[in-house]
């Protein structure tokens, strides 16, 4: 039987499964919804092979995606793993997706289970430890190796690690186990738009490993994260670096690229700040992200015990009253009008993971062929490479943060709301909240695309809204926080944030604009539903919906005609709904499968172009 032989280096030796090939011919995803271009791209043998964390690389990991075996269990009889499985699950993809192979739903009272086994190489070195990173899971999850307890998380949206070194045997396969409960809809938790009983604009539930699992092998002393903050204004940038198992003499060197030009360097005790001074940097912005490459070892003895490779970019995300007493989104210290989409980031066949890497950059290619220069991403959170793709392209991100715990009233009018219009969550609901908000914002704080955070939309689970706020601009003054997109307002955050379908209108810049930002979070959904390209074939749903491109093109243009007076007299953003359709929703400017743009790109980004006119605001 053909083996096929996966390298993980000399040190974690390699992967040689004798039923592999078995296995993988036997894959095929899930037949009965269209999917995208890309479902036939996707293999059991090598599914999303790409290092899966742009921000801090090193050489030597091995990907260990790919067919697991799985079993959906009663929750009051999954203690232990167990002793047969239902079959195979390729993962990344959550159970419920067609990539998956399986396509199936988990629920409150069941447990899904992952197993594994990997013929494996333990270190023969004491000073390197083995760490498996997983991208991230919905929702509570235990892993264990060999039987043995390695780690737990709670939250579907951020990476977590564990070192897995002492769990090792020697000379025997890994056995990697995996125990997943999502209670979704049903649940407290941060879940976006999945709902147990899918309809409107809420979407399939996703449960389980929706990003990559990987193993990595590192020093006993490691670089376990590091943090960019530039200042364009005193043209420096402060990096941060986060070492486990430091020695006390260590230092952490970190050196600046311009290309293969050395920039600038800086030798700093391990645990110290280093302050990097860029001269005449140059400066990221949609037209011309420019990103330095950056390098960072610990040195001991004189000699690199460990070295990443990252990245960082030298921006600066702020507000200023223009001419009229008006705040305004300032990007450098120049106005810039933001325009983007609504990007709920789900996919016909993967459901929260993009079938392939060309897919997950599919989408902001078109929307920056479309002439906008923001993206909002709503309610969800990508893998890391989304963002960089962000940085790369000059595509500027507004973060939301996956609502949870519904139910309170929504109060949609611009005023100031009391706290009556908050939620009241219970202690516990709270706590995954906010544990969850931290570990995102912590997990994404890197990357210089991402100039909004937003920790509410709407009144989705709003709750305790000025101390939410205030602590998210604390936390990070380097990006400004919109405090509710939409939502019940409250004096707090930088920024004021009304939603209208389907026409663009604004709050009144003589009330809100002296204090806020003003910004029209959502607007639009036109619909137009495309035959052989709908998630199902009758009852799909728009806003306002049109029968042919010409209709929805010159209602589109319309709206994009009011923008010059809504600009000049106080707005600085807009968001259009939305990138793509959703299952039911079909109010995309393209097709949920990705293979129809109902606007043609070329003309969307001529009638866009206008709205970025800097003449159009005097700043003071």
């Amino acid at each position: 039987m053909k083996k096929i032989l996966l390298c993980l280096g000399a040190v974690l030796g390699s992967f040689c499964d004798q039923s592999f090939a078995q296995k993988t011919a036997e894959y095929k995803y899930v037949q009965g919804k269209i999917v995208t271009p890309w479902a036939e791209k996707v293999t059991a043998q090598n599914p999303l092979p790409e290092y899966p964390r742009p921000q801090l690389v090193r050489q030597n990991w091995q990907n260990i995606n790919g067919l697991w075996s799985y079993a959906i269990v009663a929750k009051n009889m999954a203690d232990t793993k167990p002793t047969t499985f239902d079959g195979q699950i390729l993962v990344p993809f959550a159970v419920e997706s067609a990539l998956s192979g399986v396509g199936k739903t988990v629920g409150k009272d069941s447990v899904l289970w992952y197993n594994r086994s990997i013929d494996f190489v333990a270190p023969k070195s004491k000073d390197q430890r083995v760490l498996i990173h997983f991208g991230a899971v919905d929702w509570k999850c235990d892993v264990f190796v060999n039987g043995k307890a390695a780690g737990s998380h709670q939250g579907g949206y951020d990476p977590f690690t564990f070192d897995i070194t002492d769990l090792i045997i020697k000379k025997k396969p890994l056995e990697i186990s995996v125990k997943v409960w999502d209670p979704s809809s049903d649940g407290p938790q941060p879940r976006g738009k999945q709902i147990k009983n899918p309809h409107g604009i809420w979407y399939t539930p996703v449960t389980g490993i929706w990003q990559t699992v990987w193993l990595e092998t590192v020093s006993a002393s490691y670089v376990e994260g590091i943090k960019q903050t530039p200042d364009i204004d005193k043209q420096t940038v402060t990096v941060h670096t986060d070492v486990k198992g430091a020695e006390p003499a260590d230092k952490v060197k970190i050196t600046a690229w311009d290309g293969t030009s050395k920039v600038t360097e800086q030798e700093v005790p391990a645990g110290t700040d280093a302050v990097l001074n860029i001269s005449n940097p140059k400066l990221w912005s949609p037209d011309s992200p420019f990103l330095y490459d950056l390098t960072v070892a610990i040195i001991r003895n004189g000699k690199a015990v460990d070295e990443v490779k990252s990245y960082f970019a030298m921006r600066k995300i702020s507000m200023e009253p223009d001419a009229n007493g008006v705040q305004r989104m300032m990007l450098n210290n120049k106005f810039l009008f933001q325009y983007g989409p609504l990007d709920q980031g789900w996919w016909p066949d993967g459901l929260y993971t993009a079938p392939t890497d060309e897919a997950l950059k599919f989408d902001i290619v078109k929307t920056k062929e479309m002439g906008f220069n923001m993206i909002r991403k709503h309610v969800k959170v990508e893998p890391a490479r989304w963002y960089r793709y962000c940085d790369e392209l000059g595509m500027l991100v507004w973060q939301d943060m996956p609502s949870g715990d519904l139910g309170n009233n929504w109060e949609q009018r611009p005023g100031i709301t009391g706290a009556e219009t908050d939620k009241n969550r219970t202690p516990e609901s709270e706590n995954i909240y906010k544990t969850e908000w931290k570990a995102i914002m912590d997990a994404n704080y890197h990357f210089p695309s991402i100039v909004v955070w937003v920790p509410f939309n709407e009144a989705w689970g709003q709750f305790k809204t000025e101390e939410i706020t205030n602590w998210t601009m604390q936390y990070d003054p380097s990006r400004l926080v919109n405090s509710a997109s939409g939502g019940n307002f409250h004096p707090v955050g930088h920024i004021i944030d009304m939603h209208n379908y389907p026409a663009p209108v604004m709050p009144k810049p003589e009330i809100f604009g002296p204090k806020q930002i003003i910004v029209l979070g959502e607007f639009g959904g036109l619909g137009l539903p495309v035959d052989q390209h709908t998630w199902q074939q009758k009852d799909n749903w728009g806003y306002q919906s049109f029968k042919n491109q010409d209709e929805l093109y010159k209602r589109y243009e319309s709206f994009i005609g009011r923008f010059e007076a809504l600009i000049r007299k106080g707005l600085s953003a807009a968001v259009y709904t939305q990138t793509t359709d959703v299952e039911v929703e079909i109010n995309g400017l393209m097709t949920y499968d990705r293979k129809v743009v109902k606007l043609p790109e070329a003309k969307l980004k001529d009638i866009h172009s206008p709205l970025y006119n800097s003449e159009w605001v005097k700043i003071k």
